[in-house]
């Protein structure tokens, strides 16, 4: 059982908090990742989660947690002992779209609510969107639609090469950028999931004649293509979204992203109460700044918090309706589900710092207003 561990950060934002659960208790599964290239992003969702359930009181959410090592096959595993062995009512925490494929249709077809604090791949928008799926972070196009927009935009650039790793997350990252952007491409690459080794890509970037770069490689990923591509001496400018520039990819970086622009729905610089809250509790409670990936579990965990005071978790359309509702207050402040279960929100620009030894993010400008995914339109539900 989760129980409250309070800081004195936390206590002073009980006020904004979402309160303790008034209905009955909820059993929750997550599955995510803890180990590997991409633990950084599963331990950010899996402490922003806990810190809601500490703040609130949520003493009647039972959390148990898995770690997926990134593997589709081990997922499915975790996702069929919680569902027949565990019975969880709600199932969250996966960060790769590649996984959520594999464990969120089958969960959510044997009546699991599963809330995404991640991975939003397209199919799960469109014709894949299911009455119990919800995602509480984005539709995996948009903040890649939200650079586009950008890059071609204020940004000024009209000839930009464009690379992802070859999985969902990637395809829709691509699918997204080209649908807003403006500009010719100076070239297109699909990377492999995992890659550690960006000379190839480098050398090509480099021979293309671009005037920017536009990527999205996420966790470990991210890390190994910035060194590399500071290292190489190519001085084209960056663009991408959130994740190839987020808390813990920028310690491991350093000033190698100095000034680099990249489009987030969040940044620890919102100036909205929850998450001046969210931002002092999480320091005090962990040591270390948020993440994007951070301040998804926060919400997602308040979203399930906000349904629990509404309904019983055993009454599956009120539960559902109250979920829909999404009443409770956002890191990213205004916030909504669109008809497919997909947030509806602004996408910011963000621009890397130093603040002190830190490397993190502050907000520039605003790159796209109460957006939505395309996907939408394919939805019936």
């Amino acid at each position: 059982m989760i129980r409250p561990i309070l800081s004195a950060a936390a206590v002073a934002a009980l006020a904004t908090a979402a309160p303790a659960a008034e209905h009955g208790g909820v059993k929750v599964g997550m599955i995510t990742t803890l180990s590997g290239g991409g633990a950084g992003l599963g331990i950010d969702v899996r402490d922003g989660f806990q810190l809601a359930l500490k703040m609130a009181g949520a003493d009647n959410v039972e959390l148990v947690i898995e770690d997926d090592q990134r593997k589709p096959d081990v997922a499915v595993q975790l996702a069929d002992k919680m569902i027949q062995s565990e019975q969880v009512d709600v199932l969250t925490g996966i960060i790769w779209s590649n996984l959520a494929m594999a464990v969120v249709p089958a969960a959510v077809n044997q009546g699991k609510f599963y809330l995404s604090p991640n991975a939003g791949p397209s199919q799960l928008a469109g014709a894949g969107c299911h009455e119990n799926y919800f995602n509480v972070a984005w539709q995996n196009d948009t903040l890649h639609e939200a650079a586009g927009a950008y890059a071609s935009g204020d940004g000024g650039f009209s000839n930009t090469f464009i690379l992802a790793p070859n999985y969902p997350a990637g395809q829709d990252a691509l699918t997204g950028f080209k649908r807003t952007y403006e500009g010719e491409l100076a070239g297109e690459i699909f990377t492999q999931l995992g890659q550690t080794d960006y000379a190839a890509e480098i050398a090509q970037i480099r021979a293309s004649g671009a005037d920017s770069v536009f990527f999205f490689l996420p966790g470990g990923m991210g890390i190994s293509f910035m060194k590399q591509y500071a290292d190489s001496g190519v001085d084209i400018p960056l663009v991408g979204p959130a994740f190839s520039f987020d808390q813990g990819i920028l310690q491991a970086v350093g000033a190698a992203a100095l000034g680099v622009k990249n489009t987030s729905q969040w940044s620890k610089d919102l100036d909205n109460e929850a998450n001046v809250a969210f931002v002092a509790a999480f320091q005090e409670e962990y040591g270390r700044l948020p993440s994007l990936y951070a301040s998804q579990g926060y919400d997602t965990a308040n979203l399930l918090l906000s349904a629990m005071d509404k309904a019983d978790v055993g009454d599956m359309d009120a539960f559902r309706a109250a979920l829909k509702e999404a009443d409770f207050a956002s890191t990213r402040g205004d916030f909504a589900f669109a008809d497919n279960h997909h947030p509806i929100h602004d996408i910011y620009v963000r621009e890397v710092i130093q603040e002190g030894d830190v490397f993190t993010n502050k907000i520039v400008g605003t790159a796209l207003t109460d957006h939505s995914d395309v996907y939408g339109a394919d939805c019936q539900m």
